[in-house]
């Protein structure tokens, strides 16, 4: 149900506000790190995007999630490889920029006598990124070569050189295997309306001022998503199945509807949550869901591949 909340958002930060709210979350940032690190599915530009913000609460929980990795006895690339796999690079320079100093902190708590200060790990973590699109993006014509990579960081360990045999093992990782970028096509939420068990238009009872509104449906992994059109990224609503029952029901006013409700608990809001007008995640109201299909026979089929 967390991941199926943050398909209505474009941004991670308000799916966890919900979550938080209504207690489907820890607000710690331990809790909401290890989420981030641990959810399969999540977006990953949105997860670099939401680290790097510069507000003290975003900071925190930074710092919880790189202090997830755990970075003892790996040389700086296979660090990198580890930590740039878990989340996507924001474009932004500050961004980056803190992102990279939390980085570069935990790694020296992990290898203490690697680097002499946090510094030099910082510096030289930004200079193996910049090797690796030197490297391998083509369109960058001069490529950077062993002696001036080494060149390039002389004097970066407090005034001190590091080793060679250091500097050249990191190239020569980097020359080998450029890093791995997550890439978020296919792999992020999205992923989750493909092969649905069943998707269609239907009308659906909704609003303060009771209203028949048409809205896509997508029936999958035991959840009803609405959409207000077939190209639309994030749904208006998601109703859970979990615990509901489905039933044909007649309606005043329209023909072939069909009701969603829980028998256990009448009076009650089903458990559900949708988008409102300024596209902040609020809990649903329903107590059950009263749909309309435009024949008996989608409706049964509908209510077949409910059950």
């Amino acid at each position: 149900y967390k991941l199926q909340i943050l398909t209505l958002v474009a941004h991670i930060y308000q799916g966890v506000c919900y979550l938080v709210d209504n207690k489907l979350l820890e607000g710690t940032p331990h809790a909401v790190a290890e989420f981030l690190y641990k959810e399969e599915g999540l977006n990953k530009t949105a997860i670099g995007d939401f680290l790097g913000e510069r507000e003290e609460k975003h900071l925190q929980i930074l710092k919880a999630f790189v202090e997830l990795h755990e970075f003892s006895d790996l040389n700086l690339v296979q660090a990198l490889r580890q930590f740039l796999w878990s989340f996507r690079l924001p474009g932004e320079a500050q961004k980056i920029d803190r992102m990279m100093e939390a980085f570069a902190t935990r790694y020296c708590e992990c290898n203490a006598d690697v680097f002499q200060s946090t510094d030099t790990c910082y510096i030289l973590s930004f200079a193996i990124i910049m090797l690796n699109t030197s490297l391998h993006n083509p369109n960058v014509k001069d490529k950077t070569t062993q002696e001036r990579f080494i060149s390039m960081n002389r004097g970066i360990n407090n005034g001190e050189d590091l080793p060679n045999e250091l500097l050249t093992k990191l190239y020569d990782s980097i020359k080998s295997e450029p890093f791995k970028i997550p890439e978020d096509d296919g792999n992020d939420l999205t992923h989750t309306f493909f092969n649905p068990d069943r998707e269609g238009w239907l009308l659906k009872l909704g609003g303060r001022v009771k209203t028949w509104k048409r809205r896509w449906f997508i029936l999958t992994d035991n959840c009803l998503y609405y959409f207000e059109f077939t190209t639309d990224k994030e749904p208006r609503g998601i109703i859970p199945l979990e615990n509901l029952c489905v039933k044909e029901i007649a309606c005043p006013r329209k023909p072939y509807c069909l009701e969603l409700y829980n028998p256990n608990s009448k009076g009650q809001k089903i458990k559900a949550c949708k988008t409102d007008t300024d596209g902040r995640v609020v809990e649903g109201k329903h107590q059950s869901y009263m749909i309309s299909a435009s024949t008996a026979e989608e409706r049964d089929d509908w209510i077949e591949s409910i059950r």
